[in-house]
């Protein structure tokens, strides 16, 4: 009988007041059952987003000083590399390149996309390039200025895409993979005051996702690439992440692809919902399964347990998880087991163990 996967969950928080200071906490996950049990937690401040490089060895974390570096042992704890400084303002996103040879950051307070080199250990390294946004939003309160809120390279490796929440765009970066620097190529323009927060790729690289945090959509795009190998993105799909009746004030929060790439995920803050999408793989379209509530405050993260049977909730102001069994025909979600406290959750990622 084949041996079964096994697969452990990081959970990234906020430390802030929080005297323990462990930022990082570390869950075995059983998948049949849809249940998590804490392993362990990692002393870290103001964990605001962790990434696994796509080689599967490293996990890189958000910190107060810049950015943690860790190995990711056999049995999935952690085991500290080094930091590094992004010489700016507290990052809110970080992801690598394919190749696992440069880590991008978000910075939401100081609009700057940094890029260092990642060393041969798998550490955080040198500050390869700097880029601030600069401009004027639309909005004269929260969005009067530029955030950055996610960086992710388009799968083929060629692009970074910087999505900009305060000017309502997401600026597309040529990557040069020897000295580490960003051109910028392309703007991908949203609807005005949309606040595009996070980017994810098909599996084949082919449709880019963006979630709107104000308006509480999905926008759909093809990318390819023109006959001078300069990327297009053209919109195919916008799709809201609400039921026709939902809370008056809400915002879009999550987005996440199920392990087969075949559902999406996202979460509604303020209608305190989880959305789920079927995605059509060859056309890149997303049809809604179900909206339906997470019985807790400001789901900041969702996602899908590996089996696509169950859900997790990461509700950030009422500090827990909440745990659901899901019906993908049925279009329904059932509540499973206690909820899990967790002090201002900000991100989950599920990781296989090795065999």
């Amino acid at each position: 009988m084949a041996e079964k996967d096994k697969y452990v969950a990081y959970v990234s928080s906020y430390t802030s007041g929080n005297n323990a200071k462990l930022g990082i906490s570390i869950f075995d996950v059983d998948v049949e059952a849809g249940r998590m049990t804490k392993k362990d937690q990692v002393e870290i401040t103001n964990s605001s987003y962790i990434t696994i490089s796509h080689n599967q060895k490293f996990l890189y974390s958000i910190t107060d000083f810049g950015v943690e570096s860790y190995k990711i042992e056999k049995d999935g704890s952690l085991k500290l590399i080094g930091s590094a400084s992004i010489n700016g303002m507290r990052g809110c996103y970080l992801s690598t390149d394919y190749d696992d040879k440069f880590l991008f950051v978000a910075g939401y307070h100081d609009a700057k996309v940094t890029v260092l080199r990642i060393n041969q250990d798998g550490g955080a390294g040198e500050i390869t390039d700097e880029i601030y946004h600069k401009g004027l939003g639309s909005i004269a309160e929260r969005n009067f200025r530029p955030h950055i809120n996610c960086v992710k390279m388009t799968r083929d490796n060629r692009f970074l895409l910087a999505a900009d929440l305060g000017m309502d765009h997401i600026i597309v970066y040529k990557l040069n993979h020897v000295t580490g620097k960003l051109s910028q190529l392309d703007i991908i323009h949203s609807e005005q005051e949309s606040a595009p927060r996070h980017l994810k790729f098909s599996k084949d690289g082919k449709f880019l996702y963006i979630v709107h945090e104000l308006k509480s959509y999905i926008d759909v795009y093809q990318y390819s690439l023109d006959k001078n190998e300069i990327p297009v993105f053209e919109k195919i799909q916008t799709i809201s992440t609400l039921n026709d009746y939902h809370a008056s004030v809400t915002s879009a929060s999550a987005i996440n692809l199920s392990e087969d790439f075949k559902y999406i995920i996202s979460s509604n803050a303020g209608d305190n919902s989880v959305v789920i999408y079927s995605v059509d793989t060859k056309s890149g379209l997303l049809k809604k399964v179900l909206c339906l509530p997470v019985s807790g405050d400001y789901p900041k993260d969702v996602a899908l347990f590996p089996d696509n049977k169950h859900l997790v909730s990461l509700n950030h102001e009422s500090n827990t998880m909440t745990f659901f069994t899901v019906d993908m025909d049925k279009g329904t979600i059932v509540m499973n087991g206690r909820e899990i406290p967790v002090d201002r959750p900000n991100c989950i990622i599920f990781h296989k163990l090795p065999k």
